[in-house]
């Protein structure tokens, strides 16, 4: 590896950042005391900061030179309402929070890149370190961007990252196009005439026409789109009934759809519509399509693909990149800044789990699960990539 000399000095200090925003997690739009260290760490290496962009926010500029010509670096900051089961030192201090996610991490790395470049950066033009709340659910990359984040500090091209269990640590992913899917929520609700179970003809049973329209709805992903278009329909809820002797008198089923292109989106969706409408009235019984679109799926700008990997290669070396990743259809609303600026987001290795301390929780060390911790080792990795990347870019 080639990791900067600088920042590797600086390895402890901010592992104790990134141990103390994992010791006291925040969830989505309430990461106040994150927001207050992101800053103040900012202000203390001298670079101008902005607070309060979507809501909890963050934003440092830096410039030299001209200032002309800029680049957007993105860390998300936000943990999740999951209780934390390891038993480290620096494991949650709030009950039913958790950074499970490594956001910690992300956010820390990028204070890591901040504060060399502001130390040792050599470059001419502007660098946006942006610091991002709600990532998990909440869209806070697009609460920014209507809080006036591209217009108030423009950049040229935008980056993000996010550590990737499972994957060697160190290592980096990166594909051209598609990365991460569109994440979508559906409820159908089927609203029928009770009755007792032993004389059904006497209603309009809503439990057997929500059957239906499940199995109507996977005849989409095998029948409707084209098979090359990736797609997931997946029904995760079927609720009726109080009473195995009677019929209720509604019922209703919800569930996921992701995928790659929004043009598979809305095939997806006016078929599912079609289906719902025409199940339910085959069987004498009334349904609604609740169907709402939450984050667009992140697809990544070809030319700042192939220049990411550059720089990735030139911190980890070429056998340590892998710029083919397999796309996943987990989701991310780094999605809303790459339909704004073309950009490039990227995974880079956790390990599998064997970094933690003594302490940690018995299951993997995987996202989004209880005993996940984020690998310290990365810090000086991601900080290289982030400071080689941007003083790369601005040189062009």
């Amino acid at each position: 590896m080639n990791l900067i000399p600088e920042i590797e000095a600086s390895h402890e200090e901010i592992k104790a950042l990134r141990r103390t925003i994992h010791a006291h997690p925040e969830l989505r739009y309430e990461e106040t005391g994150t927001s207050k260290l992101v800053a103040e760490s900012l202000e203390r290496w001298g670079i101008t900061v902005h607070r309060g962009l979507g809501k909890t926010g963050v934003v440092g500029v830096l410039k030299r030179g001209s200032g002309n010509g800029s680049i957007g670096l993105r860390a998300d900051m936000d943990a999740l309402p999951i209780q934390e089961i390891n038993t480290f030192e620096h494991r949650s201090t709030h009950p039913g929070r958790m950074h499970a996610c490594g956001h910690d991490g992300h956010t820390a790395m990028l204070l890591g890149a901040a504060k060399h470049l502001a130390e040792h950066g050599n470059f001419n033009g502007t660098i946006v370190f942006i610091f991002q709340p709600a990532e998990e659910g909440g869209a806070g990359a697009r609460a920014m961007i209507e809080d006036g984040l591209f217009k108030r500090f423009p950049v040229d091209a935008v980056f993000g990252i996010h550590n990737w269990p499972g994957m060697p640590a160190g290592h980096f992913g990166v594909v051209s196009g598609p990365i991460m899917a569109s994440s979508n929520e559906f409820r159908i609700t089927i609203r029928g005439i009770g009755s007792h179970a032993a004389m059904p003809h006497n209603g309009r049973d809503p439990v057997f026409t929500a059957v239906q329209i499940a199995n109507g709805l996977q005849g989409i992903i095998t029948r409707n789109k084209k098979p090359i278009d990736t797609a997931v329909l997946s029904i995760t809820q079927i609720h009726a009934g109080d009473a195995v002797n009677v019929v209720p008198d509604e019922a209703w089923l919800g569930g996921t759809v992701r995928t790659f292109t929004v043009e598979t989106l809305d095939v997806i969706e006016e078929r599912m519509r079609k289906i719902v409408e025409a199940t339910a009235s085959a069987y004498d019984c009334e349904a609604e399509l609740h169907f709402h679109r939450n984050y667009p799926p992140t697809i990544n700008d070809a030319e700042q693909t192939k220049f990411a990997a550059e720089a990735m290669t030139a911190v980890v070396g070429k056998d340590k990149v892998n710029a083919s990743v397999e796309p996943t259809m987990g989701a991310e609303d780094f999605s809303f800044m790459l339909l704004e600026k073309p950009g490039c987001y990227a995974f880079l290795g956790n390990g599998n789990g064997g970094h933690r301390d003594h302490g940690h929780g018995a299951g993997p060390c995987m996202l989004h699960n209880a005993s996940y911790d984020f690998n310290d080792d990365l810090l000086s990795v991601g900080s290289s990539y982030w400071v080689r990347l941007a003083e790369r870019f601005l040189a062009r």
